[in-house]
């Protein structure tokens, strides 16, 4: 399917509604039906963006508002009504209103991934339900955004939980953080109001500040990081405990009121959301919702809240916290099924329409069917709420736990199938065509399912570092006393070509030694990542060169080209570098970038026979290797092993029973290893070794 990465779909997760409940009023817990209509305006916003435009809508933060809004004023109630927070009462009363929902959709959406969903993703996906139900699924996406290799995986059905864990982490610090504040007025004989206040304004302010220096820094990571989230939530505390001081005339309401709505839902269309939150510009639908609930009821014909109490629109508001929940695995499974990047007209209604139906249903059983339960007496007690939420989350995270498992076992049965070079010899097929012509009739290995977790010595060794690091770990093989030292430095295409490598310097003798980092060219230009200077590749550079020149091996093994489906080139930071290393005396061999695929290797051989899988070299390789057009400095030697493995100028998914690509631009380990007699040859040619 065509769903986009982590990085910029899952951006579209937008937030989870509050507590589940009704909202209340300025000062002493009053209904205020206007909430409940700006909850359904901002579900609905969330469900059309992320089915017809494939965009965010600005309606997590104002869900994040509310929560902070909502809670804040309860907690403080609850000190000023009962002179404490009673704890257990709060956290499993809450688990009892959000957990049910939860599981039924963690549970229908595993069932749906057996359905409907690659083998290749099942055990991430499983993976991420159990972050779900345990409400670290931020944290979780998070680390993909700025992992390159987790960055390309399609969009997960239940990434959408990552607000729902914010919203988790939330409600366990707050009452916390409420009771201190409530014991220091206490000590002090302050008013609580006031303490509260200061304590949440603190805590919006240092929030807001990190939001705006990570966001600038790394905003992929900064999308899901609750410490960058959380003025968001803070923002409502504040406006819970000084809205009952603030009195506006109703014509200023009722501008404010409708000026409100009109930024929060253009929001979306104006700000390109998912690659600029949460830092400031967050504020704008914030400080939108927090106009809205200024404005409040105001009585009049005109005022915005007409609309927002409309009786359809509060229903729905009832319905936000289910609707949110289904309409994003819906949306997931209809792309998947249709195999479309984006619902149509008629197919976006439908997965609205299945949505709202699935929400209405979770809410008449499970909101209706509980409290029927827990209605006699004994049954609201906050062990019996404990138990409902236990007795069904449980099961989930059971379920996904077992079956990751036995996913796992059957993952390592496979991997000991390509010990058998017989049945399959992947580039060996290439060098003897009489033996790829006697290949027996096997599955593919790696399988698809496994092709995510086929890595090399080096990447389990954490030689190859991650996007957002700027540690330099080096690896070292062979004997230390060897004749010959080999470095094999760059990105992730030059660490991919690892095992090869080292079978080669293992045949030879060599001293191998290693350190690649991720998204970061061997080469003096400035690197950069998502329109910004990539600081960490910056640093990173500096340490492998310093290396280098301590080091000083023979000879440096890295990338001599970049091939984009936009075509093949040679970097001038890639000339300039290769000058520093002659003057250190140390040679370089540039082996040529391999083809990038326009399709993902694993999920085409899954979903298709092996022989539709393939592209031609010409698709992103130039006709003849740009190097050789440059001019080289004399310590310089050219390879390119791309025959071996598009051979036929062709880059077919699978050679000699063997994936080749795992994604559209990187080898399996499995394949590459098979590559060594080719790498050893190549390699005594151009060194001279």
């Amino acid at each position: 399917m065509h769903i986009s990465s982590p990085k910029a779909l899952a951006n579209r997760a937008a937030t989870v509604p509050t507590v589940p409940g009704v909202a209340r009023d300025k000062g002493g817990g009053g209904f205020r039906p206007e909430i409940e209509g700006l909850r359904a305006l901002a579900v609905l916003l969330v469900a059309v963006y992320h089915i017809w435009f494939g965009r965010v809508s600005g309606g997590v933060d104002v869900f994040l508002m509310l929560t902070g809004f909502l809670i804040t004023g309860s907690l403080v109630r609850s000190v000023e009504r009962d002179g404490r927070i009673r704890f257990a009462a709060f956290w499993t009363r809450l688990a009892r209103r959000l957990v049910p929902a939860v599981a039924v959709v963690l549970t229908a959406t595993m069932a749906a991934m057996y359905l409907w969903l690659p083998r290749s993703r099942w055990a991430d996906v499983l993976d991420e339900v159990r972050a779900a139900a345990l409400y670290h699924e931020n944290w979780t996406l998070a680390r993909n955004a700025v992992d390159y290799l987790a960055r390309e995986a399609a969009a997960s059905p239940v990434q959408h939980f990552w607000s729902l864990s914010i919203q988790g982490q939330f409600y366990l610090l707050w009452p916390l953080l409420v009771a201190l504040a409530a014991l220091v007025a206490a000590r002090a004989r302050i008013p609580l109001r006031a303490t509260v206040l200061v304590a949440v304004t603190a805590v919006f302010a240092l929030s807001l500040s990190y939001s705006v220096s990570v966001t600038a820094r790394d905003q992929a990571w900064a999308y899901f990081d609750t410490g960058a989230r959380l003025w968001e939530l803070a923002l409502g505390a504040i406006l819970a405990l000084v809205i009952h001081r603030v009195h506006l005339p109703v014509r200023l309401r009722v501008f404010l009121g409708w000026f409100g709505l009109a930024a929060l839902v253009s929001c979306g269309v104006l700000v390109p959301v998912s690659t600029l939150f949460p830092g400031y510009v967050a504020l704008w639908p914030t400080g939108a919702a927090v106009l809205v609930v200024l404005a409040g009821t105001t009585g009049s014909r005109h005022g915005a809240d007409r609309l927002l109490t409309w009786k359809p629109l509060t229903e729905l508001g009832k319905l936000s916290y289910p609707l949110y929940l289904w309409h994003w695995p819906v949306l997931v499974c209809y792309l998947e099924a249709t195999d479309r990047p984006l619902a149509t007209p008629l197919g976006g209604l439908g997965v609205l329409g299945l949505s709202l139906g699935l929400a209405w249903l979770t809410h008449r059983l499970l909101e209706g069917g509980l409290d029927r339960f827990t209605r006699p007496a004994g049954r609201r007690t906050p062990g019996w709420s404990l138990g409902i939420a236990a007795a069904l989350i449980v099961p989930v995270l059971a379920a996904s736990l077992l079956w990751g498992d036995r996913l796992e076992r059957e993952r390592a049965e496979r991997s000991q199938e390509v010990a058998v070079p017989d049945s399959y010899p992947g580039a060996l097929a290439v060098s003897d065509p009489d033996a790829a012509a006697l290949l027996p009739d096997v599955p593919v290995r790696p399988d698809p399912a496994d092709a995510r977790q086929d890595l090399s010595w080096h990447h389990e060794q954490g030689c190859h570092v991650t996007l957002v690091s700027e540690e330099l770990v080096v690896c070292d093989t062979g004997p230390a006393d060897a004749e010959h030292t080999l470095a094999l430095v760059g990105a992730s295409r030059a660490a991919h070509w690892y095992p090869a490598v080292q079978e080669a310097a293992e045949a030879r003798g060599w001293r191998l030694v290693s350190f690649t980092k991720s998204g970061c060219q061997f080469s003096t230009d400035t690197a950069h990542r998502d329109g910004e200077v990539f600081h960490e590749c910056e640093v990173w550079k500096s340490k492998a060169m310093a290396e280098l020149e301590e080091l000083r091996p023979d000879a440096v093994l890295t990338s001599s080209t970049r091939a984009t489906l936009d075509g093949e080139t040679v970097h001038d930071g890639f000339l300039e570098v290769w000058w520093w290393l002659e003057e250190l005396g140390i040679d370089v061999i540039g082996l040529r970038d391999l083809p990038r695929l326009p399709y993902q290797g694993a999920e085409c051989v899954e979903s298709n026979p092996a022989e539709q899988c393939a592209s031609p070299v010409t698709a992103s390789q130039a006709d003849v290797d740009p190097a050789t057009r440059v001019e080289l400095p004399p310590n310089v030697t050219l390879m390119d092993l791309t025959g071996h493995v598009c051979p036929g100028g062709s880059c077919d998914a699978v050679v000699g029973n063997i994936l080749v690509f795992w994604d559209h631009s990187h080898v399996t380990a499995t394949y590459a290893r098979t590559l060594g007699p080719a790498m050893e040859e190549a390699l005594a040619e151009a060194t001279g070794w």
